[in-house]
């Protein structure tokens, strides 16, 4: 059986994380200019000069390093850990090399207390909550520490870390914090998709299970008993095979009915049932229409086009309403399903599952449509009503 293709990519997500991305990138930056001030504008000395730009860029670029991959789904725990660590690392050898620094002007500048503060800005949002407010209190009390062993002020190096990195968080960890909650709805939405496909899958293998288990232990027994007589009661082992083959062929008659009941759905069940998984994935969904009654074989081949059209609107576009139209003419009934979810995309003529509909409509004498327009995908679906 041919995989579902994966779910088109959401241009709007990757809007959301360029955004996300450009937030960061403005924190390292950041970085680099306000420690970088110390050491353009106020360090004379040329080793110290070297020392403290070397000390500040392994801090912007181990920090951009963790930012990225706190931004990035799908990467491997373990490179985020490595990433961490090294941006602590690399923060904690910044302190030798960028404290003396820009210690020695009349006016003096506060180069490592702007590292500190990029550090109580970033650990929240790449260790857990615990963890990053012992970092951060670690951090304002070294920014302490530092001013006071260069001739500085401790409280005015603690305010600058402590106080402008709760300020670059504010600002650059809400949009981080915002595009996590948007992956999590995302991954939820999908997940009610595949929920709903496995409850009713289960279903009917609880329907099989329960209507072969009994048939198929009494076949058994049966049949060892129609062994054992074969010897001794010829007559008997006979008629003991013959309830095996009638019980045989009850099991199948049974079996096929409920195959037959799987697939000759209630239409006006799946109708329902399809606009209420898409309102609980945030879609506004709306049925209208009634064709009346129709033949089982009209009635299965629409219930398919409205589950096929549902699948494709939860994983496959990013859908906020959705409609369901159903009119009946003189000689056929016709389903409209629509929604506002196409994007830029187009309809992919080797997709399995809008093929495998057509095809199957096509053996019905119908026809299957889908159309683009002004980001709104279309399906419509056309079937034959047999003249009574």
């Amino acid at each position: 059986m041919p995989s579902d293709p994966p779910p088109a990519a959401d241009p709007r997500l990757g809007r959301a994380r360029a955004a996300v991305l450009g937030s960061l990138v403005v924190a390292v930056a950041s970085t680099v200019i306000w420690p970088g001030i110390g050491v353009v504008r106020f360090e004379a000395r040329p080793l110290w000069q070297a020392l403290g730009s070397a000390g500040i860029l392994a801090v912007a670029v181990t920090q951009a390093a963790a930012l990225y991959a706190a931004a990035t789904p799908g990467l491997a725990e373990r490179t985020r850990r490595r990433y961490v660590v090294a941006f602590l690392v690399a923060a904690l050898v910044s302190v030798p090399l960028a404290a003396p620094v820009g210690t020695q002007d009349a006016e003096g500048w506060d180069t490592w207390a702007w590292l500190g503060a990029s550090v109580v800005a970033s650990v929240p949002l790449l260790v857990r909550t615990a963890l990053a407010a012992g970092i951060s209190v670690l951090a304002t009390a070294v920014s302490a520490v530092t001013g006071a062993a260069t001739g500085g002020s401790p409280g005015v190096f603690a305010v600058i870390t402590a106080g402008i990195g709760v300020s670059l968080l504010a600002i650059h960890g809400l949009p981080v914090v915002l595009w996590h909650l948007v992956l999590e709805a995302r991954d939820g939405r999908e997940a009610r998709a595949r929920l709903a496909i496995t409850e009713e899958r289960l279903r009917f293998a609880r329907d099989v299970h329960d209507l072969l288990g009994h048939h198929l232990s009494v076949i058994a027994l049966k049949a060892e008993l129609a062994q054992r007589l074969a010897a001794v009661d010829p007559e008997r082992a006979g008629r003991e095979a013959g309830e095996v083959r009638e019980f045989a062929a009850a099991a199948l008659a049974e079996m096929r009915q409920v195959v037959h009941g799987y697939r000759a759905v209630d239409l006006g069940a799946q109708l329902q049932a399809v606009a209420r998984v898409l309102g609980s994935s945030g879609v506004r969904c709306t049925v209208t229409g009634d064709p009346g009654p129709l033949p089982d074989a009209v009635a299965t081949g629409l219930a398919a086009a409205v589950r096929e059209a549902g699948t494709n609107v939860l994983r496959h576009s990013r859908a906020r309403w959705c409609t369901i139209d159903l009119v009946r003419d003189a000689d056929d009934v016709r389903l409209t399903v629509a929604n506002d979810g196409a994007g830029d995309a187009r309809p992919d003529a080797h997709s399995s599952g809008l093929q495998g509909l057509s095809d199957r409509l096509a053996r019905s004498g119908g026809r299957l449509r889908t159309e683009v327009s002004d980001g709104v995908f279309t399906l419509d679906a056309v079937l034959p009503v047999p003249t009574p």
